[in-house]
């Protein structure tokens, strides 16, 4: 039986502040732990007014020391913005507070705008070229020290940091498989490549030390409610999210909408509905049909829940039916590992 998890981007809604989103982090992850989702995310973004997780092995840290079992994670470190020695220093520190609960999933797309990038890295070399000598180097902060080491991370060295690569596109997929690592899909928000990933993935998985077979996790927008009518409503709050990062207008997550007509023009309706085709929205019937089908065509190995909902009880509720729903698939045996 797969497992579910949650990423969470800590969204700041309108009318509220950075310290209302990470209370209500706190609050989902208390209560995802007691749902039985797996893990826990928080993913690095910069320069957004609705997004709270920009210093996120510090959210992290909060997460973890909030909560008991779940693992707590990044969905994820966006690698090129930071010295490697960095992240093992800061993920070995996590990994010491909390053995054994700590993911570190790395991503190569600076997580914002060019302009914020340049004031993050000073320089914007090609990730292409140095992100995979990046993951290297990270692995081997980790490693054992050797005998005449003159540098290394502590904490961090010889520590079990699982180390997990993201991606949207095919690069990531191929080196992941590369790598031996696990893989995980962002298809929230990026749909196009992701059976074509799935594939390369898995085909060409090399075996390492750390992982014997592939293991991938895809991404997904639910959005669950007593009513379809009331889950396409919370739904609004994303798509109107989405539109204004494309308008270059950027802010808190703003309420949900009766109805989307007359705020979005038919090619932002149709970028909107492109980018947001896996997401499941509806009553507890419609997301448990739209999760089987789903399961049963990627055979993912595990499901990562995102929902950026307004109101944090409808949140709550929303991924409590989820948990819910997962529980009665696997009761009739419909959950099955694609490995």
């Amino acid at each position: 039986m797969i497992p579910f998890s949650v990423l969470d981007l800590s969204p700041i809604t309108l009318g509220k502040t950075a310290a209302d989103a990470l209370r209500n982090t706190t609050d989902l992850a208390r209560h995802a732990e007691s749902w039985g989702y797996h893990r826990y995310w928080l993913a690095e973004h910069h320069n957004m007014p609705g997004i709270a997780s920009a210093a996120t092995s510090v959210v992290i840290g909060h997460v973890a020391a909030a909560t008991q079992r779940i693992r707590v994670g990044s969905g994820g470190i966006m690698l090129p913005n930071h010295a490697p020695l960095v992240i093992a220093e800061q993920f070995g520190t996590l990994e010491s507070l909390f053995p054994g609960r700590i993911d570190l999933g790395l991503g190569r797309a600076p997580g914002t705008d060019q302009r914020t990038a340049r004031a993050l890295r000073r320089n914007l070399a090609g990730s292409d070229d140095s992100f995979p000598r990046d993951v290297a180097e990270l692995q081997a902060w980790f490693a054992p020290v050797q005998p005449g080491q003159q540098i290394r991370a502590v904490p961090g060295a010889g520590l079990d940091i699982p180390i997990w690569l993201l991606g949207s596109s095919l690069f990531s997929a191929q080196l992941a498989a590369e790598m031996g690592l696990p893989f995980a899909f962002a298809s929230h928000f990026a749909p196009d490549y992701l059976m074509r990933a799935l594939d390369l993935y898995r085909a060409n998985f090399k075996p390492s030390a750390s992982l014997p077979a592939p293991y991938v996790m895809a991404g997904l927008n639910i959005f669950a409610a007593e009513s379809d009518m009331e889950a396409r409503r919370l739904f609004t709050s994303l798509q109107q999210q989405f539109i204004n990062l494309r308008r270059g207008t950027p802010g808190p997550l703003p309420p949900p909408r009766d109805s989307m007509d007359g705020y979005w023009s038919p090619m932002e309706q149709q970028m909107v509905d492109h980018s947001l085709a896996y997401a499941i929205v509806g009553s507890p019937a419609t997301v448990e049909g739209g999760l089987a089908g789903f399961l049963e065509a990627t055979k993912v190995d595990e499901v990562m829940v995102a929902g950026q909902i307004f109101d944090h009880q409808a949140r709550l509720h929303s991924f409590e039916l989820v948990a819910e729903v997962r529980a009665r698939l696997a009761a009739g045996n419909k959950i099955a590992s694609g490995r």
